[in-house]
């Protein structure tokens, strides 16, 4: 009989297509995994912020072309759903991220941490004499924004600091990640900008839920400010 023989070659063809095609779906992708700390640790899974959006552009296309703005993917999305938030809530207002991270993590010169995908550099917002608000002027001259300096009052020549959507800010990205089950570890600005922050509508919000440093960092953060969100991870 030819029927074992017919047999057979179903079942290789059948075995060859489950080699070809199979039938289980392509697994996840396993996210991020953060080690050791911000001062000292590595990333793995590491993923790029997108370099623009609605309401949103990086420091430097340059910047995210060399790997420099690389987070743990957590660490994404809570950024990215912020600026969505932001979208809806200060339609009119624009932002800008700075350096993050190289997607492995590890030293991240000229910063001291930046070191597990769970810091960004958020250049500050601004609005221009005519009170719209614009984009920080970033470029080689001023080292991408972060050579630029404000005075106490939040001033850098025809530009000034928007406390309010600063604010706004930092309160989506709060909101945002408590909603992603993490949280802010810590935002660095300078002491005497911090006062003008909190004294905008979202400065009681602020001074409840979000630790801010006390103390004067080893370079000012006048022109950006430093942002370490809490993520488990694992011991370096």
């Amino acid at each position: 009989s030819l029927q074992p023989a017919k047999t057979m070659n179903n079942t290789f063809v059948f075995i060859l297509f489950l080699l070809l095609f199979p039938l289980t779906a392509p697994a996840a992708e396993s996210g991020s995994t953060c080690y050791g700390t911000t001062s000292q640790g590595r990333l793995e899974g590491g993923v790029s912020l997108p370099g623009s959006g609605n309401n949103f552009e990086s420091y430097s296309s340059l910047g995210n072309l060399l790997g420099r703005t690389y987070v743990h993917d957590k660490v994404k999305g809570v950024v990215v759903e912020s600026y969505k938030k932001l979208e809806g809530s200060h339609p009119d207002k624009v932002f800008m991220y700075g350096e993050t991270g190289w997607e492995k993590g590890g030293q991240f010169a000229p910063h001291k941490t930046h070191q597990n995908g769970l810091s960004v550099d958020f250049m500050v917002p601004v609005l221009d004499e005519e009170g719209r608000s614009v984009p920080l002027p970033t470029g080689p001259l001023n080292r991408y924004g972060y050579d630029l300096e404000f005075d106490d009052a939040g001033t850098s020549g025809d530009l000034r600091i928007d406390f309010e959507a600063l604010g706004a800010h930092l309160v989506a990205l709060h909101q945002a990640a408590r909603e992603a089950g993490i949280d802010l570890w810590r935002v660095i600005f300078d002491l005497q900008l911090q006062k003008r922050l909190f004294a905008t509508e979202h400065g009681a919000y602020l001074q409840a839920h979000v630790e801010f440093s006390k103390k004067p960092a080893w370079v000012r953060h006048d022109e950006h400010y430093h942002v370490d969100f809490k993520v488990k991870c694992r011991p370096l």
